[in-house]
């Protein structure tokens, strides 16, 4: 009867959970219960030689890989549970947990919508993003709200849509039309009689993604040029000002309100400027029913599609641009890699999912870029109220309400506890194709593979079929053009919203005969 009281007390109180937890937290009793034990990260650890402190503030926001590995740092000879699930926990805030357990990330993730004892997409490392695009997002909403997004947004991005055979091969040949013109500038600043040229990849990508997007799946009909010199870096500096701005800007004030008249503020909104008008293009083409419009069947009004529509255009600058550049960059790496792909497209003319299929070899290093190097890096989640969360190996989790939970596909998807020597046959910070064979010919179950690299479960990325369709194009006709090589082993990430190769994907090319 206690018990029910106080959680009576604690549901109807606003707050009430963090002062009921203080005490618990002040002698540091772990908040969570069950067979799986996650362990402390204490806040300061001097002379640990750590990468950072275990949360974001305006002199580490821009490395939040290192900021994800200090949680996991040294912890290799605990136990399974405690050196995949680590938390903070400091009065009077809410827990953070940290896990890089494939198993709790599917199991959280799979729980992740409406019902009771599911999680909540964690909306506090995106209030940036909402603020940039607006709260009425498949991004950021949440409850009915999110269902209402997921209903009103998604249908022209889904497969069954996508890929209807009376428009799929128009839409193909658009794209890859597109991939094709532009990679050939590229091939034309090679001088008279060199044969190789250095170049950075990723401004070609973000160009291409962008136009593509733009042009041939929303119908509009924007000059390549003012796309390349005028949207892809309007629309960096605004996601730029995304990243400093969810963790500098704690009392959440717009940008059109923000005091003072910096040069960096100025090109910020005049960029925001430019964003507004690239998603009044796009918009505008519904009305005439062009592109993927025509299968676009909602009573919505423009407004209700902007913010989605906003989300939509930065995705193709960051999420579809990681995506391919990666796979770029590993291909630039792994000269026998690239010249199994190039075996198997250098006769493909004609992209359906039927010839994207037959593309076996392609497909294994589009699913080893999204493991080893996923663009959405972390997963944000919170428990709505006190849940209890169990995995398929019958281990069991309880979350107590408000709990910040980061489900960390990067480091996930290198340990060798989930995708090392013993579970695959190659070391898991290794880029090999090759370790994906068993699962196309069915010695394995692909529900033992999942890298999360477009999420799993309710909360999925919507634009997976477009993203795998636009960066097999990509990948594909730069690779029939061109031979890659990169100017370095190494093969760093940068991450802001998404990952990407540090180097920009710079690589020496070559034009194949």
């Amino acid at each position: 009867m206690k018990d029910g009281f106080l959680k009576s007390v604690r549901d109807r109180v606003p707050g009430a959970h963090r002062v009921m937890r203080a005490p618990r937290q002040l002698i540091r009793r772990s908040p969570f219960k069950g067979d799986i034990t996650p362990t402390r990260v204490p806040i300061i650890a001097p002379w640990s030689g750590r990468p950072s402190l275990p949360f974001p503030h305006p002199w580490n926001y821009h490395e939040p890989l290192r900021i994800l590995a200090t949680y996991f740092w040294k912890t290799d000879d605990l136990p399974f549970d405690g050196r995949h699930n680590r938390f903070i926990d400091v009065a009077p805030f809410a827990p953070v947990l940290v896990t890089r357990d494939p198993q709790l990330i599917r199991a959280i993730s799979t729980n992740s919508g409406l019902k009771e004892g599911h999680f909540d997409r964690d909306t506090m490392p995106s209030a940036g993003i909402a603020r940039a695009t607006g709260v009425d997002s498949l991004l950021y909403a949440n409850g009915d709200a999110w269902k209402r997004q997921k209903k009103l947004a998604t249908p022209p991005f889904a497969r069954a849509t996508l890929f209807q055979p009376e428009h799929f091969e128009d839409f193909a040949k658009t794209f890859r039309h597109t991939a094709t013109d532009r990679l050939g500038v590229v091939s034309e600043r090679l001088e008279p009689g060199a044969d190789a040229l250095e170049v950075s990849l990723e401004p070609e990508i973000k160009a291409v993604m962008l136009e593509m997007l733009v042009n041939n799946f929303f119908g509009a009909e924007v000059p390549y040029t003012e796309i390349r010199e005028r949207y892809v870096p309007a629309l960096e500096r605004v996601i730029d000002h995304i990243v400093r701005d969810t963790v500098v800007n704690k009392l959440g004030v717009p940008l059109r309100l923000m005091p003072g008249m910096s040069d960096r503020l100025q090109r910020v909104r005049e960029a925001r400027d430019d964003f507004e008008r690239l998603t009044d293009l796009v918009i505008a083409t519904r009305h005439e029913a062009r592109g993927l419009w025509r299968q676009f069947r909602s009573d919505a009004t423009d407004d209700a599609l902007r913010s989605n529509i906003r989300v939509f255009l930065a995705g193709a600058l960051e999420a579809t641009t990681s995506y391919a550049s990666w796979a770029l960059s590993h291909l630039a790496r792994h000269p026998e890699a690239q010249a199994k792909v190039y075996d198997e497209v250098k006769d493909i003319s004609v992209y359906t999912p039927e010839t994207l299929a037959t593309a076996t070899y392609l497909g294994h290093v589009l699913n080893e870029t999204l493991r080893l190097t996923p663009a959405l890096y972390f997963h944000p989640r919170r428990a709505r109220d006190d849940t209890w969360v169990e995995t398929n190996d019958e281990r069991r989790l309880y979350l107590p309400k408000g709990t910040h939970v980061l489900l960390d596909i990067w480091h996930a998807n290198r340990h060798d506890d989930h995708w090392g020597v013993d579970v695959t046959g190659f070391p898991a910070a290794e880029f090999v194709p090759e370790r994906w064979a068993p699962f196309s010919t069915g010695s394995h179950g692909t529900s033992e593979a999942l890298h999360f690299g477009f999420g799993h479960g309710p909360r999925f990325c919507p634009g997976k079929s477009l993203g795998q369709l636009e960066t097999a194009l990509v990948v594909g006709a730069c690779v029939k053009m061109f031979e890659l090589s990169a100017l370095s082993i190494e093969n760093p990430p940068q991450a802001a919203v998404s990952t990407k190769p540090l180097d920009g994907v710079k690589a020496m090319i070559r034009m194949r005969d």
